[in-house]
Parts: C-alpha cells; sequence; structure tokens
C-alpha cells in the first residue's frame, strides 16, 4: 500500500526475528506488462492526434523565444570567454582552476522560458575559501566590465559560488574544489562541503545527459515535467535529476527498445509514479552516476515520496478522463490537486496521504530507514 511505513527487527540474541532481506520490487508498468494485458477499446485517433497536438503546443510555449535564447547564449560566451583565460592566464588570481564546465537546463536545450539562466561550474586546485570564492567573481566581473563598460553587470557572492547578471540573462556559478580537497574542507571557512560535493555531482549529471539523453523527445519530455513540478507543489521533492532520469527511462525503457511517442511516455510517467515506482520497497531507477547501488528517490523522505505518488494518482484519473489540457497548463489551474472536479459526470476527489509519520519518528530515521534498504542490497 502507498505510503505504509515499515518496522526494523532486531536481529542477534535477545533481539527477537531476523530481519528478512529487502529484496525491492518493481512496481506494475504498462508497458513491459503489455503482452499480458492487451487493450481492449483502442483510444479514439482524435483524441490521440488532439492530445499530441497539446503536448507539442505546450513545449513550443515553454521553450525560451530566440531573443531569450541569444541573451543567455551572449552572456555564457563571454563568460566562458574569461574563464577560459583565467585558466591560462590567472594574474594576480592565487586560486587555480582546475576545470570549467557548462551544466544545466541551458546545456541540455532544455531550460524554460522565463528562466534566462545557464549554470557554470568551477573547480579551484586550490581550497575554496569564501574570499577566494568572491575574489574570483570579482575578477570575473572586472573582466567583463573591462570589454564592455557600458553594460550593466552585477556580480553576487552566493553560498555555492556567484552569480552574474546582465538585465536580461544570468550565469549561475557554482564554485568547488578537486576531489582530494573535500576532506579538508572546515566549516566557516571554506564553501559548504556539501554544496561542493553537489557541484561535482552537478558535472557527472551533465556528463550523463550529454551521452545519454540527446533523443529530442526525452528532452522535449523534460521540459514538460520540470513545467509540472514547477505548477504542482505535490511534484516539488522532485529533483532535477529525478525528472531526467524519469524521461530517459519513459521513453527509452521498453521491450521493443525504440522511443516511444511523447503521449504513451507522458502518460507513462503519471502511471509509473501512480504504482509506487518512487515509494519505499520499489526498485525505482538506479543512480548511473554513483560507483554503488543507490534509488535515487530515497534522497526523499517518506512523506515526500507520498506526496508524490497521491499528486501523480490524481493528475492520472484527471488525464483518464481528457483533462489534458488543465494538467498542462493550457486551461484551468492546479487546483485540480487539491479540489473535487468533475470530467463528464464523474467527480474526481483529490487523495489524502496514506503515510503519517509517527511522531517519535524524524525525518533523520526515515533517511536512516531507506539507508537500511540500500545496505541490504
Amino acid at each position: 500500500m502507498r505510503g505504509r511505513g515499515r518496522g526494523r527487527g532486531m536481529g542477534g540474541p535477545g533481539g527477537g526475528k531476523m530481519q528478512p532481506p529487502f529484496i525491492p520490487h518493481v512496481p506494475f508498468d504498462l508497458v513491459l506488462a503489455e503482452p499480458a494485458f492487451p487493450p481492449v477499446r483502442a483510444v479514439p485517433q482524435e483524441t490521440e492526434e488532439a492530445f499530441q497536438a497539446a503536448l507539442l503546443k505546450r513545449n513550443q510555449d515553454l521553450t525560451p523565444s530566440e531573443k531569450e535564447a541569444n541573451a543567455v547564449t551572449n552572456l555564457v560566451t563571454k563568460a566562458q570567454a574569461v574563464f577560459d583565460n583565467l585558466i591560462v592566464n590567472p594574474g594576480n588570481f592565487d586560486a587555480c582552476i582546475e576545470e570549467v564546465r557548462q551544466v544545466g537546463p541551458y546545456k541540455q536545450g532544455t531550460m524554460l522560458t522565463g528562466t534566462n539562466v545557464a549554470d557554470f561550474v568551477i573547480v579551484l586546485k586550490t581550497l575554496p575559501t569564501k574570499e577566494a570564492n568572491e575574489a574570483l567573481g570579482n575578477k570575473v566581473w572586472e573582466s567583463l566590465k573591462a570589454k564592455e563598460p557600458k553594460e550593466v553587470l552585477t556580480m553576487v557572492a552566493t553560498e555555492k559560488g556567484f552569480d552574474l547578471s546582465n538585465t536580461e540573462a544570468t550565469a549561475r556559478v557554482q564554485v568547488t574544489t578537486i576531489h582530494p580537497n573535500l576532506k579538508k574542507l572546515e566549516a566557516g571557512l571554506h564553501l559548504d562541503v556539501k554544496h561542493c560535493q553537489a557541484a561535482h555531482s552537478a558535472i557527472k549529471y551533465s556528463r550523463w545527459f550529454e551521452d545519454n539523453a540527446q533523443q529530442p523527445t526525452i528532452k522535449t519530455l523534460v521540459r514538460l515535467l520540470r513545467d509540472l513540478k514547477r505548477r504542482f507543489s505535490g511534484f516539488e521533492p522532485l529533483t532535477p535529476w529525478m525528472l531526467d532520469l524519469l524521461a530517459h527511462y519513459a521513453i527509452l525503457n521498453n521491450p521493443m527498445c525504440q522511443a516511444l511517442p511523447l503521449t504513451s511516455a507522458f502518460k507513462r510517467v503519471l502511471q509509473l509514479l501512480s504504482a509506487g515506482f518512487f515509494l519505499p520497497g520499489s526498485a525505482g531507477i538506479t543512480d548511473p552516476c554513483e560507483s554503488y547501488s543507490v534509488r535515487v528517490h530515497t534522497t526523499m523522505t517518506l512523506e515526500d515520496q507520498d506526496l508524490v505518488c497521491l499528486t501523480a494518482q490524481t493528475l492520472l484519473r484527471v488525464l483518464s478522463h481528457g483533462g489534458y489540457k488543465q494538467i498542462l497548463g493550457i486551461e484551468g489551474n492546479s487546483s485540480i490537486v487539491t479540489e473535487m472536479s468533475v470530467w463528464d459526470g464523474v467527480v474526481v476527489n483529490p487523495l489524502e496521504r496514506a503515510y503519517e509519520k509517527p511522531a517519535d519518528v524524524t525525518g533523520e530515521e526515515d533517511m536512516e530507514a531507506e539507508a537500511g534498504d540500500m545496505e541490504a542490497e
């Protein structure tokens, strides 16, 4: 059942029964089970075509305009030139740059309109002190201003690095250090080790996406899922990396080993999440960028996993009764997951949570339970 908690038995002498080994299950997936469940009633062709047209229209609406794309590209080009020059000729800048890499939606080609942001990761050979981070940001700002003094450009240091912004776009820079230095980071003196590790993960994710997810339908589905997360708060716990992997899985992981059409893949994402794909005990998706077996959804708390599942279940019921325009945001609003709606006489009531965290269980213990599952694997 969705969201059911699990006890953790004590093993050994005097500790009661031994807990059985954890064996992750694969939730029901209609695409993988289609040979055993042949369709009894085909969806009308006009309905399928209308849904396909709506998905493509929504993707077009979410794709940045030529003006937006050019604004981001121009800033990226200028910033990249400064970064490359600092690697070759650091001048009076003490910190040495090991690598500069573009990451995130702009690099992947999945950027949403209205979010003119390009992401970079800068890997330093030296320790990333807060002073060095700010000095790097100022150095880049000065170099850009020297080339175009009249341009309105600001630099703001952040806990992860710094942001460079003009009137039309932003270059969001994460600063980290080489792997051997991560153990040397001190709280208060250097950038937070969690942010530095996340920056390295961003590089791995970007490389994986570049090697495995260049299929156009995957990029379209990623953009649609990012918009879905933005409009429905129940999907907020899903990280961009989870959405990338979901889109890749939904389109390419099928018996025919061929890319599914966009309509089928979009439905499949909601079907998978509704069936418990990202719930405790599910095999889910193993992170391809980790050297050990870790399921990506286990970074969410049990409450968040339950919330994602019930949101998907409600949206799937709406979709089954023809409410795709409301789900995509072409019509209506996000209230369809929080308020009752009626579709051709069929009432869809929002689902309630199935999991309630016991009063004596903290979020850390939720994560510990999931960690125990991974250890058992």
